[in-house]
């Protein structure tokens, strides 16, 4: 099963930018399912009140369960003091299964971390180029897994790309997504140094077309293992550790996944 890890859906009130405006996903699943992906992980848009849009996207979620899963996503400086709470709404109401947290909204924090840490739920944290961030929160909280998008710049910044590689050898709790990385070298050598294991599919869509961000993956060169690894077993892998068991996908599948040798690195 391929998941896309990273698509938003929903509205905002921002209108500065499709990012807080709408995340529509009509042409998206058109887009998608003649790709092949399978499930797609949404997660709100930028707006003023996130208890408000991770509603937005439960309900989403609740009309296609077996289509979707949700992230919350919370304000580390409007929403402090009351994130544990709404990471519970998110968590027991909604079935939600991550947190999402932006740079652009703040740096992230120990109540954000603590409510991950608290609820078993892994962080896709945006640094938006401050990798050194993820160098500080990755060895205070070491049951909590940091996912970072666009391999740490969705800005084309090569440094963020490296620094975070070098980060993602130190500490086996941080993994990234392939999201917008444009310079396809900057994957080749985080595969080359770090391995499938810890990249995770993504597309930033709507915005971004998913059938080209799975391309990029599949140009990767990797064996089979490994693409599947990356295209969407490292996702159900990373959910299933708040429940102690697989998730999307039967025991047999992982228990094989578990087995088998290690994947080779990208050829490419």
């Amino acid at each position: 099963m391929i998941v896309d890890s990273h698509c938003h859906a929903g509205t905002g009130d921002g209108l500065t930018g499709p990012w807080d405006t709408a995340a529509r996903l009509d042409r998206y699943l058109r887009r998608a399912d003649r790709a092949g992906i399978e499930h797609t992980v949404l997660l709100p848009v930028f707006t003023s009140d996130y208890r408000a849009a991770n509603r937005e996207v439960a309900a989403i979620v609740a009309r296609r369960p077996q289509r979707f899963s949700g992230y919350a996503m919370v304000h580390p400086v409007r929403d402090a003091g009351r994130i544990h709470t709404m990471v519970r709404e998110a968590v027991e109401g909604y079935g939600f299964l991550g947190l999402k947290v932006h740079r652009h909204d703040g740096r992230i924090t120990r109540e954000i971390c603590d409510a991950a840490q608290a609820f078993s739920l892994p962080i896709l944290y945006d640094v938006m180029g401050e990798t050194s961030t993820i160098e500080l929160v990755a060895p205070e909280y070491r049951s909590v897994h940091f996912v970072v998008p666009h391999l740490g710049s969705f800005g084309d910044d090569y440094r963020a790309h490296l620094a975070l590689v070098d980060i993602m050898t130190r500490h086996p709790n941080v993994r990234a997504d392939t999201s917008a990385v444009r310079r396809f070298d900057y994957l080749v050598e985080a595969i080359r140094r770090v391995g499938p294991e810890r990249l995770l599919f993504g597309s930033d869509g709507p915005w971004l077309h998913p059938g080209i961000e799975l391309a990029k993956v599949r140009a990767l060169g990797l064996d089979g293992v490994g693409e599947r690894l990356v295209l969407g077993e490292n996702w159900r892998r990373l959910v299933s550790l708040r429940f102690g068991q697989p998730t999307l996908g039967s025991t047999s599948e992982m228990m094989a996944l578990e087995s088998s040798p290690s994947p080779s690195r990208a050829r490419r």
